[in-house]
């Protein structure tokens, strides 16, 4: 038969203990007797008496409170090995204090520490870190201009990190709002906002470094970006204007350069070309000059042994020059009438002449000239008829 079974005689095997509690009862067990019988079994472990049948205790209070410590003890300690273990993770350091100093830095992996005594600071040292800074600053030339910056650092000293400076992130934005003020002051306008952007961005990160290493912070710098430079928002569009007008500027002068550069060498070799042709002049004129001193000393021997050949001959050079340059000739005939002598081979020859100095480019027609000859022919007969008269 079951031990609960009604009108059993094994009630006395209960493992609630509720023997002979209120007849035949077949409710739950007590939630009282339940820890009574839990104190009991401790106390027999630790040393104490147990409880008596009918609700009272022999020496209760001093083997049943060592239970109770004992207890306590044993859950101590399992706090205390739980709290003992620690992990690193791979990208951190642990700074580790021991009762307030600095005892040993604990590296990646699974860490025993003293709880309660050692205090664990976690601080991790390859993550690249970002600090924003973005301010109006005064130039060397006492212009305002509003710069953002970007600032990228690691930690490579994390005992420094943690225990040198109080806040080190916000030591950093002072000295990096320092670095960027020292750099900007002593620098002009423009080449902050153009072309000297990155220059300034490398003094700033030496001199961001070099106050982070006075400092002793355990940061280092790895890069400052300029993100932007331009002027305040008030004085944005006189700016603008004012930016305009230099591009201008420099447009015009760039300009002005090419045509010089343009125009100088060609005058230049204008002016090479014109003193090449005046020395060529003067060695023609010079070497022309003696050439007819010459001539004229060998005329002279020759007219000194022939006067009167030479004298005709130079008579007739000078008479077929002369006439060479005329299209009428009259000639002087002796008990007679002037005859006039016109040269129809020059009159042609300057006729082609005049045909070819034209800017027309068209031939002269021959007809034309023809009629001239007809038209002279018939002046000259009227002239002999009035002479006649």
């Amino acid at each position: 038969m079951a031990w609960n079974e009604p009108g059993g005689g094994n009630n006395d095997k209960d493992p609630w203990g509720n023997n002979n509690r209120g007849g035949n009862n077949q409710g739950p067990p007590d939630l009282d007797e339940a820890l009574k019988q839990l104190m009991d079994k401790l106390n027999g472990m630790f040393g104490g008496k147990k409880s008596s049948s009918n609700g009272g205790s022999s020496n209760s209070s001093g083997p049943g409170a060592g239970g109770f410590f004992a207890l306590i003890l044993i859950i101590g300690l399992g706090v205390l090995g739980f709290k003992s273990v620690y992990t690193i993770d791979e990208q951190e350091r642990g700074v580790v204090l021991s009762v307030g100093k600095y005892d040993r830095t604990l590296q990646p992996g699974l860490r025993f520490v003293i709880p309660f005594i050692e205090i664990v600071t976690p601080v991790n040292v390859t993550n690249v870190r970002n600090a924003e800074l973005k301010e109006l600053m005064l130039t060397q030339d006492e212009n305002v201009v509003e710069v953002a910056m970007n600032v990228q650092y690691r930690v490579v000293d994390p005992v420094s990190f943690s225990l040198r400076i109080e806040d080190p992130e916000r030591s950093l934005l002072h000295a990096a709002e320092s670095a960027l003020r020292h750099e900007v002051g002593s620098t002009d306008m423009d080449p902050i906002l153009t072309s000297g952007r990155t220059l300034l961005a490398g003094n700033v990160r030496d001199r961001l470094q070099t106050y982070m290493s006075n400092y002793q912070t355990g940061i280092e710098v790895d890069k400052v970006n300029i993100k932007d430079a331009t002027a305040p928002q008030q004085v944005k569009a006189a700016f603008d204007d004012v930016q305009s007008a230099k591009l201008d500027k420099e447009r015009y002068v760039n300009e002005a350069e090419a045509y010089a550069n343009t125009i100088v060498p060609e005058a230049r070799g204008k002016a090479q070309r014109m003193l090449e042709e005046a020395n060529a002049y003067k060695e023609q004129v010079i070497a022309r000059a003696e050439g007819e001193a010459d001539r004229f000393v060998k005329l002279h021997k020759e007219y000194r042994k022939a006067p009167k050949v030479t004298r005709e001959r130079l008579y007739l050079d000078s008479i077929s020059k002369v006439y060479g340059n005329s299209s009428k000739v009259l000639v002087d005939v002796e008990g007679g009438n002037n005859m006039m002598y016109l040269p129809l081979d020059k009159i042609m020859e300057q006729s082609r002449t005049n045909r070819s100095e034209m800017t027309s480019g068209s031939d002269a027609d021959i007809s034309g000239i023809a009629d001239r000859v007809v038209e002279e022919l018939r002046l000259r007969q009227a002239n002999r008829v009035r002479e006649g008269r």
